[in-house]
């Protein structure tokens, strides 16, 4: 029962980000503020490497898994969205998650920017990434990591569209000191980081890791 409540609050999560000498150019940095103008149909299969305040990982992405989801993750990795992004709410052996923007302003933006679900053709198996969701047709920004293999959430609607390749190690050294969130835990809660960002999350929660940037890797010609 313990997962299914965790997996219920899933819905309001996710973020992540990644540099790397092989990145493409990003559009401008304010682009991620608008939603209406990131609906680039994503590659069939591309990788995306973030760097973070433990380290790197790499998440290869197989769109056909979960098209919308893949599309939806692309734009935002190209955008720079992930940014100086949280994960803000990491339970070890079950997930780490993030994917709620650091300014207010643009979070609010992207609250109603939802994309329709994707049939689960993959499981939630460890290192898989998935998005949130709070319910039928709701995912926007938010996502999480599989720690373990979370086959129940299989049934639920958690569509994964891709898997951590290069640097596991790293995302199992998130720290996760602060757990989960409101209302099964003491950490973040995400109605305040949606209203005040980062500014709530450094002030009250000082050790989260952060990610610090992501890039979608180019293509060797």
């Amino acid at each position: 029962m313990k997962i299914i409540n965790l997996a219920c609050v899933l819905g309001l999560i996710i973020g992540a980000a990644a540099t790397s000498a092989q990145e493409t150019n990003a559009p401008a940095s304010s682009a991620f503020a608008d939603p209406s103008k990131l609906t680039e149909k994503a590659p069939d299969t591309f990788k995306a490497v973030f760097d973070t305040t433990k380290g790197k990982f790499t998440v290869e992405v197989t769109r056909s898994l979960a098209p919308n989801g893949a599309d939806r993750f692309y734009n935002l990795v190209r955008s720079g969205y992930f940014t100086d992004i949280a994960f803000f709410r990491v339970v070890p052996g079950f997930m780490c998650q993030f994917g709620i923007h650091g300014n207010p302003a643009v979070a609010a933006n992207w609250q109603q920017a939802t994309i329709p679900d994707d049939p689960v053709k993959g499981s939630n198996a460890r290192g898989t990434i998935t998005f949130a969701t709070a319910g039928p047709n709701t995912r926007t920004t938010q996502l999480f990591i599989n720690f373990g293999n979370n086959t129940l959430l299989d049934g639920q609607g958690f569509a994964p569209f891709g898997k951590v390749v290069n640097g596991m190690d790293v995302v199992d050294k998130i720290n996760s000191e602060y757990g989960d969130g409101p209302p099964g835990g003491s950490g973040p809660d995400q109605r305040f980081i949606q209203a005040q960002g980062n500014a709530y999350l450094k002030a009250n929660f000082p050790h989260l890791d952060y990610i610090k940037s992501a890039a979608i890797v180019a293509d060797k010609k």
